[in-house]
This record gives C-alpha cells, structure tokens and sequence, in this order.
C-alpha cells in the first residue's frame, strides 16, 4: 500500500508541475501578444499621419509624384502586413513580412525626408513642422514598444526553450516568437527629421 501511495504522490506532484510550467508559458505568451498590440497602436497612429503627410507635401512638391506614391505604396503594405500580424504576433511569416514591409516604409519615408529639405517653403509650413515633430515622437514609440515586445519574446523563447519547459512546450503548441528586428542599419533608426 505504501509503494502505491508514493506514486501516487509522485504522480501528482508531476502533474502540478507540468500545469505550473503550461501556466508559465501561457502567461509569457499573451505578455509578448500585449507587447505587439502596444507595438500596433504606434503604428496605426504613424501609418494615419503618413497621408497628412504626403497631403502637404504634395501642393510644394509637384514634380516628385513618384516619391509621393512611392510612400503611399509603402503604407499601404505595411497597414496590411501589420494587420497580419497583430491578427497572430506569434506567427513567424506574419511578422517577417511586417519587417519587410517596416523596412521599405522607412525608405519611402527617408526619400520623403530628403526631398522636403529641397523645398525650404515647405519645411517652413507650420502643417508639415507639426507633422514631422508628431512623426519623429511617433517613431521614438515605436522603437520603445518594439524593445519591449522583444524583451517579452525573449522572455517566452528563453522560457520554452529551457528544461524541462522544452518537454512541454511542443507537445502543448508553444511555438517559438519572432523577434521584431530591423535589419538594414540605416533603416534601424528613426526618421531623421531636421528644419
């Protein structure tokens, strides 16, 4: 009787401790979720600045349609490629397309910058300085909100990935998270805005 009672308890106490790890693992989860939605917020709030943007400048800048569009275009992309991504932060695919499409935004967005400091009644217009001045803090946010959602996968990957979690982890669907990075490093820092 003695020998059944202590696996018993034996088997209890590895009960409780594989919920303790799938507790752990999903509180981990839905933080690095919170974190992108925080990551979505700052860029839904760049992404409706940007037309504002291009609006002003289209009246200075007649001869540089193809830039304008270029940025709108880039928008676009990258308005659907985060909509992917914030439906599944989890995802993998989801979130490379969103850097990819982050990345061709920032270029768009650079050659715009470029191109206003061409046209100095333009830089001089208090619509277009209120919008670069709300640009540039919008894009200081974003690059806080992405060093937290980064900490927050670096957290949960660390997580799954250690002993005796990793035994869990795939059996239960805890799939690995995609760090939000930004490759080219030109395109690492925040739109340069100057007057």
């Amino acid at each position: 009787m003695l020998p059944l009672m202590i696996c018993g308890g034996i088997l209890l106490l590895l009960v409780f401790v594989i919920i303790g790890i799938y507790n752990k693992l999903v509180t981990l989860r839905n933080r690095f979720k919170n974190a992108y939605a925080q990551i979505d917020v700052q860029l839904n709030r760049r992404y409706d600045l940007i037309p504002n943007l291009v609006e002003t400048a289209k009246g200075y800048m007649k001869h540089e349609k193809e830039t304008l569009e270029g940025v709108i275009e880039a928008r676009a992309k990258a308005f659907s490629a985060s909509k992917q991504a914030a439906a599944n932060p989890g995802d993998a695919t989801a979130m490379q397309g969103l850097m990819g499409a982050e990345s061709m935004l920032g270029g768009a967005l650079g050659k715009l910058m470029v191109l206003v400091e061409r046209y100095p009644d333009l830089k001089a217009n208090q619509t277009m300085s209120q919008l670069m001045e709300e640009l540039t803090s919008t894009e200081n946010k974003v690059a806080f909100s992405r060093q937290a959602y980064n900490d927050a996968v670096t957290a949960y990957n660390t997580e799954r990935e250690m002993f005796p979690a990793v035994m869990i982890a795939g059996p239960f669907g805890f799939k690995p998270a995609t760090l939000f990075e930004v490759k080219d490093e030109e395109k690492r820092e925040a739109v340069k805005v100057s007057f």
